[in-house]
């Protein structure tokens, strides 16, 4: 048999046909190099700088584990989170390329020893002693992903992206005839008088009959109604879980303490209040006095008399402090002392150091066990995306997840619940999430349609695969089991009614001619006047959260009415307060920066759209929406 197949071998026929063979397997082991023969690959083009669909999926992954780095738990990614993710990288792509082909043209270079001296400056890559760690480097270098080549790149890609926006952020300018508005507009006080009016204050209607029971409930059939249970399976694959079975060694720890003591150290904060004065003289007057043992009460009448602002300012450490000089003086003085005054570009300041809190710095002894979980929950995050793939590729392939929970250590549960997550018994049902993730996983439940195949999804620092096996439609429920509930809202919706209409009464009395106060006290209500409040309710506001846009809309005299917690409130401007912003040259130079970053930020996406116009970007549609729905 064998001297045959040799012999047949050697016939020309079956050399023909080894050719062909030979032919095939050519074409076939080169599919793709002649599929993609003559198209495009790159997703997008810069002038004639391609970025191909590789790189853009690669800086849209590592965008998405920067923000779940970042916000944790917090975070919770779905198909158009993660679209909008990809899309904004691959604008990041373009933005950059616009912006090195415009440093080109322009002659601006980042020489090696700047990109060099830039990157042993920064802190992140420093050990405790301050020198720069190689072994630092290359940990961060693995968590983004990130070649040594391609950091270095972004580093000089920064310098020159740093050069060019400097020079077109240093047109903006905030002159007075700009800051002083809106300083006036950001400290306006107003003065009002509110009247309140309480549901509870309402008399008590009319016992409803039945026929207005049944319109209330036909009218409001939702609020009646038993809510939509859905039987569901859930499994999921969680960091936490995988993190058990992950070994730290001593060497990780130690090299996770050089990398991130700096995260558990806190640096010493003081609390600091202090004057603020235009005048030299003037702020060593109050300086004597302070020093001599003035109380605040004392040291801030004294400073308001001599043109100037005193203020309190929040426990802080020195970074947090916007003016250098300032931060020097405050850090240098003793506890419980007051300095001599120190001049800044707003003014001649008078600190005082109110409280101290020492700075704490933490040993690896001391950080070991938090150091060890944090390793390995880092770890077990690279593990579950790992196993998350072979759990996605065994769903795909038809496993059930009853039988995939076993086999790649899920936590599997079955459980029938409503969209607040109670079961019919109306107990609260346990699913293995996050507590901060349970809301967007009971999200994702009612989301999903029936039957529909269960896919692994991202929920914080876990996957969850869901699957919908049966619904239980919300039903109307019976009036006889609802007519109580129905007797409370029917009297309550009256209570209401009979509020809104005394406070559209009140409302319509003082446009009419009357002041809030007369009207009040004709239809025997009590009015209020406020003490002055600005526009932030957050600032301990005395008039209800809901009236103050309206209140700031008005003009001296008139009134306005809104709905509130509990019943409506009718409130008229008594007083408008405007500050004169030459009194305030701290507050002038707050609200210039402001507007010089807010111009700023204009100026530099005016540049960037055009560099974007002059590169002529062209997008590549098809290969786009590769990128963005993987």
């Amino acid at each position: 048999m064998i001297t045959f197949m040799r012999r047949l071998a050697s016939t020309w026929v079956a050399k023909a046909l080894f050719v062909l063979l030979v032919l095939s397997f050519a074409v076939w082991g080169i599919e793709d190099v002649v599929r993609n023969f003559g198209r495009d690959t790159a997703v997008a083009r810069v002038g004639d700088q391609r970025i191909e669909a590789e790189e853009a999926q690669n800086a849209a992954r590592r965008e998405m584990s920067r923000i779940a780095r970042q916000l944790g738990n917090r975070f919770e990614p779905n198909e158009a989170i993660r679209r909008a993710v990809a899309a904004g990288a691959l604008e990041n792509l373009i933005g950059e390329r616009a912006m090195l082909a415009e440093a080109q043209r322009m002659g601006v270079v980042a020489p090696e020893e700047m990109v060099r001296e830039t990157v042993f400056a920064i802190p992140g890559l420093r050990t405790p002693d301050g020198r720069f760690s190689r072994e630092i480097l290359a940990q961060v270098l693995r968590s983004n992903e990130l070649t040594e080549p391609q950091f270095l790149s972004l580093i000089k890609g920064d310098l020159l992206r740093q050069q060019l926006l400097g020079a077109v952020r240093a047109g903006a300018a905030a002159p007075d005839a700009m800051t002083a508005p809106q300083l006036v507009w950001q400290t306006e006080r107003r003065i009002a008088d509110v009247v309140l009016l309480p549901f509870s204050a309402a008399p008590e209607p009319e016992a409803p009959t039945e026929a207005q029971l049944q319109r209330f409930l036909e009218n409001n059939p939702q609020r009646f109604s038993t809510p939509e249970f859905r039987q569901i399976s859930i499994a999921v694959l969680s960091a936490e879980t995988l993190a058990a079975e992950i070994a730290v060694s001593e060497e990780e720890i130690k090299q996770a303490f050089d990398a991130r003591h700096g995260q558990y150290d806190r640096p010493e904060r003081r609390q600091i209040r202090q004057v603020v004065l235009a005048d030299e003289a003037r702020a060593r007057d109050v300086a004597q006095l302070w020093q001599s043992g003035a109380d605040w009460e004392t040291v801030e009448a004294a400073a308001t008399a001599a043109g100037g602002q005193a203020m309190a300012l929040p426990m802080g450490d020195k970074a947090s402090q916007p003016i250098p000089a300032l931060a020097d003086a405050a850090f240098a003085a003793l506890p419980q002392s007051v300095t001599d005054p120190v001049q800044s570009p707003f003014g001649w300041h008078v600190i005082g150091i109110e409280a101290v809190e020492p700075a704490q710095i933490f040993t690896i002894d001391q950080l070991r066990d938090q150091l060890r979980r944090d390793v390995a929950k880092d770890r077990a995050l690279d593990l579950a995306y790992e196993r998350g793939n072979k759990v996605e590729d065994a769903l795909a392939g038809g496993m059930t997840l009853a039988e995939a929970a076993p086999r790649f250590g899920l936590v599997l549960v079955n459980a029938t619940l409503d969209p607040g997550g109670r079961s019919p018994a109306n107990e609260a049902v346990a699913l293995p999430v996050a507590a901060d993730q349970r809301n967007a996983v009971l999200r994702a439940i009612f989301a999903q349609d029936q039957g529909a195949a269960p896919r692994l999804q991202e929920f914080g620092d876990a996957f969850a695969a869901i699957e919908v096996t049966g619904i239980t439609p919300s039903q109307l429920r019976p009036f006889a089991e609802v007519e109580q509930d129905l007797r409370r809202a029917v009297i309550a919706e009256a209570r209401r009614r009979f509020t809104e209409t005394r406070a559209a009464g009140l409302l319509a009395a003082q446009r009419g001619g009357k002041t809030l106060v007369e009207a009040a006290q004709e239809m025997g209500l009590v009015s209020t006047r406020t003490a002055p409040f600005g526009r932030d309710p957050a600032q301990g506001s005395p008039v209800p959260a809901e009236l103050l846009p309206p209140l700031f809309e008005a003009k001296r005299g008139e009134a306005t009415m809104a709905e509130i917690r509990g019943g409506f409130a009718v409130a008229s401007v008594a007083d408008i307060l405007r500050l004169d912003p030459t009194t305030d040259p701290l507050g002038m130079g707050r609200v210039r920066v402001q507007i010089e970053q807010a111009v700023g930020d204009d100026l530099e996406q005016q540049f960037q759209a055009a560099l974007r116009v002059r590169a002529n970007v062209r997008i590549n549609e098809r290969l786009l929406e590769q990128v963005t729905g993987r």
